[in-house]
C-alpha cells in the first residue's frame, strides 16, 4: 500500500475498537481495487465525537464507521440521514459527500446480502432479541418486502422493546409481532411457519449457551442464522446443523456491511470473495 499526498482516510470509531477487523477489511479492499485509501480505528472518549465527525469535512475523509456507543449519538451532528438509518435510529456509517455528511446503516443490507440464495421479500422470519443488529435487521426487511415478522425477547424486556416497534409501526405502517422468549409454545409455533429464524442476541458467544432449548423442531430446509462470528459456529448452529438445517455465522454479516460501506464511499464494489477467504482463514 503507497501512502502519498492524495491518500483518502476512512476510520471506525467506537470505544473500545482496538479489537477491530475492519481496518484488515477496508485495507485489503483498498489494496485490491487500487484505491488510494487507508483506514484506521479510532478509539474515542464521547466528550470528541462532535470533533472526530468535523474531522470528516476538514480532512476531506472518505468517511466513518461507527460501533458501540456512537451509533444514536453521531446524528446530531450529521445533515443528512438515509431511509433505513432514520428507521433503525442509528447509524453506522458516514459518507462525506461535497461537504455534506450523509448517515447509513449498512448492517441490515448487509445481514441480507450474507443468506445465501435467500430473499426476504414476501418471507416470514422469526428473530431473537432486540438490540441494535435486530433493529437494523428489522428495518431492513420491512424495507425489502418481508411478509411477517415475530420477535422474541425476554419478558423483563417486553416493555422496553416496544416503543421502537410501534415507532417502525408508525413510520412503515408495518406491524411486527413481539413475543416473550420463554412462551415456548407460541417459539414453536412461529418458528414452525417462519422461512427464517435469526438469533440476534449476544447468547452464544461463550461458545456455551444457546437463546433456544433443544426441544424446539426446525422446518426441513429452514434457514438458521446467528450474528455472532466468534465462535465460528455457536452452539445454536451447531445445534441446527445436527437437525439438518443450513446455517450461517454473522462474518458474511461484518464482511457485507462493511462491503456496502465502501461502495458508498468509492463508488467501487469490494471484492467480498477474494477476503471472504481471508477472513475465514483467520477465523474458523
Amino acid at each position: 500500500m503507497k501512502l502519498d499526498g492524495y491518500t483518502r482516510m476512512a476510520a471506525v470509531v467506537a470505544n473500545p475498537i482496538k479489537h477491530s477487523i475492519s481496518p484488515f477489511i477496508h485495507n485489503s479492499a483498498f489494496e485490491a481495487t487500487a484505491t488510494n485509501g487507508v483506514y484506521v480505528a479510532w478509539e474515542i472518549e464521547v466528550d470528541d465525537l462532535a470533533e472526530t465527525v468535523a474531522n470528516i469535512r476538514r480532512y476531506q475523509m472518505f468517511g466513518i464507521n461507527l460501533s458501540m456507543p456512537y451509533k444514536e449519538q453521531v446524528i446530531p451532528f450529521l445533515d443528512e440521514l438515509s431511509d433505513e438509518a432514520r428507521l433503525i435510529g442509528a447509524v453506522n456509517t458516514v459518507v462525506y459527500d461535497n461537504g455534506n455528511l450523509i448517515g447509513y446503516n449498512t448492517d441490515g443490507k448487509g445481514f441480507f446480502k450474507s443468506l445465501p440464495s435467500f430473499t426476504i421479500s414476501d418471507k416470514k422470519m422469526t428473530i431473537l432479541g432486540a438490540g441494535g443488529a435486530s433493529k437494523a435487521i428489522l428495518a431492513q426487511a420491512i424495507l425489502d418486502g418481508v411478509s411477517q415478522i415475530s420477535v422474541f425477547v425476554r419478558s423483563v424486556s417486553m416493555e422496553k422493546t416496544r416503543p421502537y416497534l410501534e415507532k417502525l409501526q408508525n413510520q412503515t405502517g408495518f406491524k411486527v409481532d413481539l413475543y416473550a422468549l420463554e412462551n415456548l409454545s407460541e417459539l414453536q409455533a412461529r418458528i414452525a411457519e417462519s422461512d427464517l429464524l435469526v438469533n440476534a442476541t449476544s447468547v452464544g458467544m461463550d461458545g456455551q449457551s444457546s437463546p433456544v432449548p433443544e426441544s424446539i423442531n426446525l422446518p426441513e430446509d429452514f434457514l438458521v442464522a446467528d450474528i455472532i462470528y466468534q465462535p465460528f459456529e455457536t452452539p445454536f448452529l451447531k445445534w441446527s446443523r445436527s437437525q439438518g438445517n443450513p446455517t450461517i455465522n454473522g462474518l458474511g454479516m461484518l464482511l457485507y456491511q462493511a462491503a456496502e460501506a465502501f461502495q458508498l464511499w468509492t463508488g467501487k464494489e469490494m471484492p467480498t470473495e477474494e477476503i471472504w477467504q481471508s477472513l475465514t482463514e483467520k477465523y474458523q
